[in-house]
């Protein structure tokens, strides 16, 4: 069993950066981060394997977000910058263990989930 705590979130302005911390139990060697907004379908975000460090990232998000893990403590960031309205959702971090070495971003590959963290950008 792996616990995920995610903090960080919070209210910015559009333009705005924040940075999204998942701490995790027990290591696994993928740790993504999924987001949701009333009304809309849950999407990738990015991904990371916290061994080789490969990044994965959703269309949307690329250029502006980064995920990275703190190579001595069991938590991966997500930094946001250049937020934009369309950003605003439930940020939820997840965890998998992927025998291939590739993490992806197919929600269905992730086995452990935390609570989330809300964002709000406004315009």
């Amino acid at each position: 069993q792996v616990q995920l705590v995610e903090s960080g979130g919070g209210s910015v302005q559009a333009g705005g950066s924040l940075r999204l911390s998942c701490e995790y139990s027990a290591r696994r060697n993928c740790i993504g981060w999924f987001r949701q907004a009333p009304g809309k379908k849950r999407e990738a975000v990015a991904s990371i394997e916290t061994r080789d460090g490969s990044t994965y990232y959703g269309d949307s998000v690329k250029g502006r977000f980064t995920i990275s893990h703190g190579n001595a403590e069991n938590t991966v960031y997500l930094q946001m910058n250049t937020l934009k309205p369309d950003d605003t959702a439930m940020y939820v971090c997840a965890a998998t263990y992927a025998g291939n070495g590739y993490c992806g971003l197919a929600p269905d590959q992730f086995v452990f989930w935390g609570q989330g963290t809300q964002v709000t950008v406004s315009s």
